[in-house]
């Protein structure tokens, strides 16, 4: 794991997931931090925090990078993988409580699996029935 020193620019992007109850695409994070700090600044940092088990990332339905903290149900240190959920028609992207195990497959190391499930968010859902 790696170590993050606490300087501007973390807690700048700490406090971004820390306001946020979804995941964060890289681009809107170079969007919103396009003053504070540059583009290799804010990578270096992601970086960092997904290599200490802060963040981990998905690639979204557009090849976008996704980040998102960790939670309770979301563990650095666990061999269950959890699916993504990214709403076609808002955007939005999140981690869902579910939990995947992946099966042992013979002959094979498996060090990462990732899912990504879309379709629409509730709100999105609501607004289509009304």
């Amino acid at each position: 794991m790696g170590i993050i020193r606490h300087t501007k620019s973390v807690k700048s992007l700490i406090q971004a997931f820390n306001e946020s109850e979804n995941a964060i695409s890289v681009a809107v994070l170079l969007k919103r931090f396009k003053e504070d700090m540059n583009k290799t600044t804010v990578y270096r940092i992601l970086d960092r925090m997904e290599e200490s088990g802060v963040l981990h990332s998905f690639i979204g339905k557009d090849g976008d990078r996704w980040y998102s903290k960790y939670t309770e149900n979301t563990s650095a240190s666990s061999t269950i993988s959890h699916p993504h959920f990214q709403c076609d028609s808002c955007g939005k992207s999140e981690c869902l409580t579910l939990d995947i195990n992946i099966p042992p497959l013979p002959n094979h190391k498996v060090d990462s699996a990732s899912l990504l499930l879309i379709g629409q968010c509730q709100d999105c859902l609501i607004e289509i029935t009304q």
